[in-house]
């Protein structure tokens, strides 16, 4: 039997995202931002003011930000993370061996959401921090698990079809098993990311090296892409399988 979705809730849980992305953020706003009826998102406003997970910013007119609740429920979350625990002696050698910032992230409805963050120890260094979201289709990570979806599951993780060069480079990607983003997000940072395969090579996380492009040399790309991978195969290997693995709904 089918059983109906509270789609009241979806509105609620869209709401408190957008408030946490783009804080203080007014009801008009979020009204346009989520294309939405300003007077359902303001019910759903005050729902979350009720239940404490938001509440009016300082000033006028009225904008809201998030409580220090959605930290809290975030720490609980990432205490629980068996994959970001079993990783982190293997992203702490990956850190000194390289010398750069390092971060465990897992798919998360047609994004990266990173669950652990490993900054460079060099006085210039890029400053990646745990709950920072990345782009599914650009970035070194989200090119690493996507290399490792049929086009069928890009297309339902991602929400649209990849296009032909995306492909291209994606072959290339599962061929070597890393793949890069030089300055494709931010403008002098390159990451190169591999990703955690499931035994039956679905891909639940991705491994980033992150950093300042003008620190690394030519060769060091495809160096730091053989750690990687030497790395993720390692991690594959002691990584959770359960039913509480970090998988994308989608991509099931």
């Amino acid at each position: 039997m089918s059983i109906k979705r509270v789609r009241s809730g979806s509105r609620v849980l869209a709401v408190l995202e957008a408030v946490a992305e783009h804080q203080p953020i007014g009801v008009a706003a979020l009204s346009r931002l989520l294309d939405d009826d300003k007077s359902a998102v303001q019910r759903a406003l005050l729902t979350l003011a009720d239940d404490g997970w938001i509440r009016m910013a300082p000033g006028t007119p009225t904008r809201w930000e998030v409580t220090t609740r959605i930290h809290v429920v975030a720490n609980m979350a990432q205490g629980h993370t068996e994959l970001r625990d079993r990783a982190r002696i293997s992203l702490d050698a990956l850190r000194e061996e390289t010398g750069e910032s390092i971060i465990l992230a897992v798919p998360d409805f047609g994004r990266l959401v990173v669950i652990d963050a490993l900054e460079s120890r060099q006085l210039v260094r890029t400053a990646p921090y745990v709950g920072m979201v990345i782009p599914g289709a650009t970035s070194a990570g989200g090119k690493a698990v996507l290399a490792y979806m049929s086009p069928q599951e890009r297309m339902k993780f991602l929400g649209h079809a990849t296009s032909p060069e995306l492909e291209d480079e994606l072959r290339v990607v599962a061929r070597r098993g890393w793949s890069l983003n030089d300055e494709e997000i931010v403008p002098g940072a390159t990451s190169i990311g591999a990703a955690l395969r499931a035994p039956d090579g679905r891909p639940i996380a991705a491994i980033v090296i992150v950093a300042p492009s003008a620190r690394l040399g030519p060769d060091e790309p495809a160096r730091f892409g053989a750690r990687l991978v030497h790395t993720a195969e390692m991690l594959s290997h002691v990584a959770p399988w359960g039913p509480d693995s970090p998988v994308d709904p989608r991509m099931t």
